[in-house]
């Protein structure tokens, strides 16, 4: 080991840590929002409080101080609804109509292109 690296490591030990204080108010925000706010929330609080701190700061001390926010629960859209149903036949194939707008059809139709619809 190198002289200059055993000497900044000896220095860095006696300094201590620089965000000690910012670790604690990261952690009361945490626990006052019940675990809820994640670090760009709480990056937000602290700014609101005046503290000029990057957002890559406050997730690796989050990341140090093992703090991770509730991830919410993707809600469930796959349900499209009552599908497959044919509507009623109401026409009856009787496309006669006696006077303007009476009877409207149209149709639906697909072309398989490159194996796609």
């Amino acid at each position: 080991m190198s002289r200059s690296t055993w000497y900044y490591n000896m220095n860095a030990l006696k300094q201590g840590d620089r965000y000690a204080g910012l670790k604690e108010n990261i952690r009361k925000i945490y626990h006052y929002h019940k675990g809820r706010y994640g670090y760009r929330r709480i990056t937000l609080a602290l700014r609101k409080q005046g503290l000029r701190i990057n957002h890559k700061t406050v997730q690796r001390l989050m990341a140090e101080l093992s703090l991770r926010s509730v991830i919410r629960a993707k809600k469930y859209r796959a349900w499209k609804g009552r599908t497959g149903e044919a509507a009623p036949n109401i026409l009856s194939r009787n496309f006669g109509a006696s006077k303007a707008n009476e009877k409207w059809v149209t149709d639906v139709t697909e072309f398989p292109v490159q194996g796609k619809k």
